[in-house]
């Protein structure tokens, strides 16, 4: 299966990520907030992730790790 890690203390939030999943199964946490003050990117269904590696594509401050 594949694992999909955030370094959630250095993500802005800013939804990239997000749009890119098509799965659709990242989202902006709204109940957590990291050290710079965002709220972070997480994943709500890790079983569904395909390993496309989209959204660590498309992350500016390579937040995101893939691995299959």
């Amino acid at each position: 299966m594949p694992k999909v890690t955030f370094n959630t203390d250095i993500c802005k939030g800013c939804g990239l990520c997000v749009e890119a999943c098509p799965k659709k199964i990242i989202v902006i946490a709204s109940d957590k907030i990291n050290k710079k003050g965002h709220y972070p990117a997480e994943m709500t269904e890790q079983e569904k992730c395909i390993a496309c590696a989209f959204c660590a594509t498309m992350c500016p401050d390579c937040v995101i790790t893939v691995e299959k």
